[in-house]
């Protein structure tokens, strides 16, 4: 269980045993709140305040997360959003598609549930002023 003032974090993905492998490894130092595509996760960015991070699929039926990410960038208030792709997709050109889009980073499938969890942890770090 996450402490009251956790970080909170968007996990969205359409395949229910990653999404629920990432919050079982996320919970204990975020409040994480999920969706299975693109278009639910407007949802939750329309109706919660802003995360401080968003783990997203690239691929997803109905909006994907490179949409996604492109949508959000033009919020002012989520132009700085931290997010980490993970994609199934790990040519050089889907990487810079990645990045394009507004990744900080870009993790290929499958992968180490650990090597996701120090990602999220250093992108959500607060930054001294």
């Amino acid at each position: 269980m996450p402490r009251a003032e956790a970080p909170v974090l968007f996990v969205v993905d359409d395949d229910p045993d990653i999404r629920a492998m990432l919050v079982k490894a996320l919970g204990t130092d975020f409040t994480i709140y999920e969706a299975r595509d693109g278009e639910e996760a407007r949802g939750l960015f329309e109706a919660l305040p802003p995360p401080q991070g968003l783990v997203c699929d690239v691929m997803m039926p109905r909006l994907d997360g490179l949409g996604l990410a492109r949508i959000l960038k033009r919020s002012p208030a989520l132009e700085r959003l931290p997010i980490l792709f993970l994609t199934a997709k790990g040519a050089p050109l889907d990487l810079v598609a990645g990045i394009n889009a507004g990744a900080r980073h870009y993790v290929t499938k499958p992968f180490k549930v650990a090597d996701v969890v120090a990602k999220v942890k250093a992108m959500t770090r607060p930054t001294s002023p």
